[in-house]
């Protein structure tokens, strides 16, 4: 009987739970047999629970002040909210888990059967585009499951026995797909879904699917790579790949980059285009319209990054941790507001994780899972949480070696198995390409917290997209005040308050709506420093800004002195050769003076000399007179 109550899938799971709890179906269960078992505040949220699971959403009518008991019930089941069915059975039973571990078996010893209500409205939830039942279930090899027999044990239809928070590698069977990294994962119902990847150099296009629902690729390297992000959807029923046309401007094609899912919109950032240029622009795609949108968000970017990890929070922030530049590995953490479309850049607390790209995360709750990654050098080998209500990071678990937890480019989902999370990871590079699937079971103490918050915290919701891995809503309900205020109630590992010194629940509900408007007090007056600091900002880089365009002025001052310098030395050059070259004539002038005069001295010289050597003896030697005058002095 254990092996069968085990082996119970949504809502009959819930049943058997309820049917232990002693919430026997009726609309007013006994509160005597409750209240014998568990502890006040326990009995409220397990009657809320099985309410909102039942019934649904808190109309009733509030109770008489006079009747404390039914007030109470009627308050904790109005905390609530709309939280949807299927979660509410799940944290029902989750909570009877924390009460009582070892429900299950003596559930079937007693012979209890299962009081189901088969008109309840089980909502479906949406993960990776797709509807499908919130419960998934993975099965044995034989197609059975087993009870777990403390709460350190998963089941042993995985094969082995698993314990919180460590990995485990099961046994599986069936052809394994071929080693690689930096493919695709998603889960689709009980079934993981893997697409693509590199090999060797090689880019895969295998894709190891049942055939059923659809599958959307966005972008990603491929072997003839396109201009601009091609958006791909895979029918699982036909077999067959389809393209979208999309609207707008296109990003340039890429890979390394995060997508994510919010709403019906997709939130693409970062990457690595075709020839190598880092990229950390920002765009948007409209699913319903099938429309792309660049955003020119407000505040400090990320720096130029791929292999990083996004999710989404609230349905309003988008985060970012870490990635890889070509020089470099990243741990730093930035939020994107999605509604003001604004950056910063928190401080985070705890146990920060050491830099990393190639890494994989989901979301589990209000918790994000980061596993793998690398720096170039070594393997990342924790397996780190974050908590995104308080950015608090801690270390879940560490592994040993090169396997392939502890590299980059593995895929990472989350699961169901008998009503509880689990994470799956498959494939990686460390050196070789692995096609290794490994399991952890995360603690309740390292999923679930108890907050009643201010604020919008919701979880992320997932798209099968290369790099960076699905996230995915889990156990996280809003109540939409009438001031517009937006509170969490997260009930993912509700630990009932205990009474001390005689507190009822009002007083409680009293000292939390005391912390509350103090927290929002706080809020209000970082809204003002914040208000403050961006004026002061806007200010500095308006001054930033004229000093820029002055020094720009003077620059151009700069070289258009310099230009007329250099030809201030051209012409000075010029007339230094003019010099020189005059200087050269001046001196020949002065040579050829000096041999003009000396001929003329010559030529008298010798003139002289004639004319005293002649006369009448020179005649009648035969000589003739020179000239005329010579002859008359003759005569």
């Amino acid at each position: 009987m254990a092996r069968a109550i085990s082996g119970l899938a949504y809502p009959d799971r819930f049943y058997a739970a309820a049917a232990y709890a002693g919430f026997d179906g009726s609309p007013n269960p006994s509160n005597q047999d409750i209240a014998s078992r568990f502890s006040n505040d326990a009995a409220l949220i397990l009657y809320a629970l099985y309410q909102q699971a039942t019934v649904g959403p808190c109309n009733a009518p509030k109770p008489s002040l006079w009747n404390p008991v039914e007030l109470g019930k009627w308050r904790s089941w109005q905390q609530l909210g709309n939280m949807v069915s299927t979660e509410a059975m799940r944290l029902f039973v989750k909570i009877l888990e924390e009460e009582e571990p070892g429900w299950f078996s003596r559930a079937s010893n007693s012979g209890l059967e299962p009081v189901t209500d088969h008109n309840s409205n089980v909502e479906p939830i949406i993960e990776n585009g797709n509807s499908f039942a919130e419960t998934m279930t993975i099965t044995s090899e034989n197609g059975g499951l087993m009870e777990p027999q403390d709460k350190d044990i998963v089941s042993e239809g995985l094969g082995s026995v698993v314990v919180y928070d460590q990995w485990i590698s099961p046994p599986i069977t069936g052809q394994r797909p071929k080693g690689r990294y930096e493919h695709a994962a998603a889960v689709i119902e009980d079934k993981m879904y893997i697409h693509g990847g590199n090999h060797n150099g090689r880019y895969l296009s295998d894709l190891h699917i049942p055939w059923e629902n659809k599958l959307l690729s966005i972008a990603g390297h491929t072997k003839d790579p396109s201009e601009t992000i091609q958006v791909k959807t895979f029918d699982l029923q036909t077999g067959t790949w389809s393209m979208l046309k999309t609207y707008g401007k296109a990003p340039v094609a890429r890979g390394g980059q995060s997508v994510t899912l919010t709403g019906t919109t997709l939130v693409i950032f970062g990457g690595q285009d075709a020839k190598q240029t880092l990229l950390n622009d920002l765009h948007i795609l409209d699913l319903e319209t099938l429309t792309w949108d660049e955003i020119d968000a407000a505040g400090v970017p990320p720096s130029p990054r791929s292999g990083h990890a996004a999710a989404v929070h609230a349905e309003r922030y988008l985060l970012i941790f870490g990635g890889g530049s070509h020089a470099t590995c990243f741990n730093d953490l930035h939020v994107l507001d999605l509604q003001t479309m604004e950056w910063s850049r928190p401080a985070q607390q705890g146990e920060i994780p050491v830099p990393r790209a190639g890494h994989a995360g989901v979301t589990v709750g209000e918790n994000w899972f980061i596993v793998g990654g690398g720096d170039n050098k070594s393997g990342a080998s924790e397996t780190v949480v974050l908590n995104m209500s308080t950015l608090a990071w801690s270390v879940v678990t560490s592994v040993e070696g090169r396997v392939p937890l502890a590299s980059e480019g593995l895929s990472l989902v989350v699961g169901s198995l008998n009503g509880e999370d689990i994470l799956i990871s498959f494939g990686g590079y460390n050196g070789r390409y692995n096609s290794e699937v490994n399991v952890l079971k995360p603690s309740h103490k390292s999923t679930l917290q108890p907050k009643i918050m201010e604020g919008p915290f919701p979880d992320s919701v997932s798209t099968m997209h290369y790099a960076t891995n699905p996230t995915r809503d889990l156990e996280s309900e809003f109540e939409v005040g009438q001031e517009g205020k937006v509170r969490e109630i997260a009930m993912d590992n509700f630990e009932p308050m205990k009474s001390k010194g005689g507190r009822t629940s009002e007083h409680i509900l009293a000292m939390l709506k005391a912390e509350m408007e103090e927290l929002e007090s706080s809020l209000h007056n970082e809204q003002v420093l914040y208000v403050q600091l961006k004026h002061e900002l806007a200010d500095t880089e308006a001054r930033n800004t004229d000093m820029y365009k002055e020094l720009q002025t003077v620059r151009g001052q700069l070289a258009s002195e310099q230009s007329r310098c250099f030809k201030l030395e051209v012409d000075v050059a010029e007339l230094r050769q003019k010099v020189q070259t005059m200087e050269t004539l001046q001196r020949e002038l002065e040579l050829l003076r000096r041999q003009k005069t000396a001929s003329e001295e010559a030529a008298l010289n010798s003139k002289q000399r004639q004319g005293s050597g002649g006369g009448v003896w020179g005649w009648l030697a035969g000589s003739s007179p020179q000239n005329a005058d010579e002859a008359e002095n003759l005569i």
